[in-house]
């Protein structure tokens, strides 16, 4: 008896080779054969027929932010909602262990600074079962959830843990504070953890402005670290580059040397973030050419890219360009129904229009951005038209963009159940096209990442990124070259498993495990973001949600169907 059997499907192996015609079966979760479509003829508990459908491998979510929602939710979604059954988090050097009970707050503090997720629900929903690194993964592993999780040892935790208070306003470590550090993080690599993870960008900071602890770590510090994992041979380094978004125009290629020495004297693989930033739109194609160079010499460097542009949603219940004028903050309390009201009064609006705001870095990108600010008034923004950005009409209406912005946000929110969006862009989009993204997702040097799973959840939702690159890069794009379904899967899912060094996912092959997606590519659709408030303490998330996957499977067994979790929960804790 099989457990399952996917028959006449259009499998797309995650190997890159080109779609064929086959049957999956699968027995005590791994895939047991592929077959001529039609020919499997076995009992099985469970038979999905797939004809005139994709099977794919499960996708791999190698940078995600589920560190506390993994200790008290087993559906992890947004990420499992797109085709996701397996993901990374720890990222961005943040995490919740170790951790010692007074420092319970400061890390959910920290993480809500720099990732964006609701202290409150942070506070409510983790138990804090562990004080270790390998205890918190044996609470991880004591939980069933509809996808896989990994996690990576965050550098911020471990200096906090080490260091106390001077760990935590970033002083310089002494040799004793290496020493431990460097214990715990091989510690927590042998208990399972796939990775080291550190953060160097100075404007990821807690809710009080302090910098992630690590930030300005010597690089002494960091090789010792690094050394610790070179000396069981085990786990990947991932790091947030010092000028990730724009604000040392030099740090980038500083970054590479750096990872480039660390990765040549350690061997390990380092993997770092690497967007387009406006200010200086073609950097990353000498942040390549420096990573290639590196790779020639023998160091092992992995740049993380995007598959859809970077960016914020704005509306009136996320972020705004309008949350720190005066008169708005009169009323930004006021249920979204009676705002409304107060926004669209003449003399509110005019108040709120004329008064001055700070310069703070957000702030900042997002009115350079105008020209890339598009409604959502006709569902999600792919590609659009430069002349429908905020500035494009604010340049045929002959008014200020402030004022543009404002009442597109008014006109979007008459829904108050369901309010709506602009999307800002801000890398990605260039002269109307994400031509630039597609060549990063091309280059043999990258690997696909960067969808935030868990975090950022007051202004996008990047999670929903393997329906993206599905529906705009394999199939609907009109303004370049598209990516070949073979090629796209492969970046989804074999790539990001073989970073991390998971061999048994990442490609439908016999003996392999049988995470799989049942996808209709022709009715695949990425719709658009909502609010909900299912955390704990029922604080708000913003969500997008996808229809067009038929079935998802982890382990052989059908987690999703049509979009709704079966109630089974095979996935575990990948160590």
């Amino acid at each position: 008896m099989l457990d399952l059997i996917v028959r006449n499907g259009t499998l797309v192996d995650g190997s890159g080779a080109a779609p064929r015609s086959a049957d999956v079966a699968a027995r005590d979760g791994r895939i047991c054969e592929i077959a001529p479509a039609g020919s499997l003829e076995a009992e099985s508990r469970e038979v999905i027929d797939a004809e005139g459908l994709l099977v794919t491998p499960g996708f791999v979510d190698v940078h995600t932010h589920y560190d506390g929602q993994a200790t008290w939710d087993p559906i992890l979604g947004p990420s499992s909602w797109h085709g996701v059954t397996s993901v990374v988090m720890g990222n961005c050097g943040v995490g919740f262990a170790p951790a010692k009970p007074d420092r319970h707050q400061w890390l959910i503090e920290l993480m809500e600074g720099v990732e964006d997720i609701p202290g409150s629900a942070l506070a409510d929903g983790m138990t804090w079962n562990w004080e270790s690194f390998p205890e918190y993964l044996d609470e991880l592993d004591g939980m069933g959830r509809a996808i896989e999780v990994a996690a990576q040892v965050p550098h911020g935790s471990v200096r906090a843990y080490v260091m106390g208070d001077r760990g935590a306003r970033n002083e310089a470590a002494t040799a004793a504070d290496i020493d431990a550090m460097s214990r715990i993080v091989r510690e927590g690599v042998e208990a399972g953890a796939v990775a080291f993870s550190s953060n160097r960008l100075p404007l990821h900071t807690s809710i009080h402005g302090v910098p992630v602890p690590g930030t300005f770590a010597s690089e002494d510090e960091l090789l010792a670290m690094i050394q610790s994992l070179a000396a069981i041979d085990r786990g990947v380094v991932e790091v947030v580059p010092a000028g990730a978004m724009g604000e040392d125009p030099d740090a980038p290629l500083r970054e590479v040397e750096l990872y480039r020495r660390l990765s040549l004297e350690t061997g390990r693989t380092i993997t770092f973030t690497l967007a387009q930033i406006q200010t200086q739109p073609d950097l990353w194609r000498e942040v390549l050419e420096r990573s290639e160079a590196a790779n020639a010499e023998g160091a092992k460097l992995v740049p993380q890219v995007s598959g859809r542009p970077a960016g914020l949603l704005l509306s009136w219940e996320t972020f705004n360009p309008f949350m720190d004028r005066p008169s708005y903050r009169e009323i930004a309390r006021l249920p979204l129904s009676e705002r409304i009201v107060k926004l669209r009064d003449p003399s509110t609006r005019a108040k709120i229009l004329s008064e001055s705001q700070a310069d703070g870095t957000g702030m900042a990108m997002m009115r350079n951005s105008y020209d890339t600010t598009f409604p959502l008034d006709g569902g999600p923004a792919f590609e659009p038209e430069p002349m429908d950005s905020v500035a494009g009409r604010a340049e045929r209406e002959a008014r200020p963009a402030d004022e543009v912005v404002y009442d597109l946000m008014c006109d979007l929110a008459e829904d108050v159940s369901n309010p709506g969006f602009l999307h800002v862009f801000f890398s990605g989009y260039k002269h109307g096209n994400l031509d630039d993204i597609g060549s990063m997702m091309r280059h043999p040097a990258t690997v696909v990442g960067l969808a935030d799973g868990g975090a950022h959840c007051s202004m996008i939702c990047d999670a929903s990124m393997p329906t993206f690159v599905l529906v705009h890069w394999v199939r609907d794009r009109k303004r370049g070259d598209r990516i070949p379904i073979e090629q796209a899967v492969k970046l989804l899912s074999d790539d990001p498993a073989q970073l991390y060094g998971f061999s048994d996912r990442g490609r439908l092959e016999v003996g392999l495990r049988a995470d799989l997606n049942v996808i209709d590519l022709d009715g695949l659709q990425l719709q658009t973001p909502e609010i909900i408030r299912d955390l704990p303490t029922g604080a708000p998330r913003v969500v997008q949600r996808a229809v067009g996957f038929r079935a998802t499977a982890v382990a052989g067994q059908v987690t999703f169907r049509n979009g709704e979790h079966t109630g089974a929960t095979p996935g575990r804790l990948i160590r």
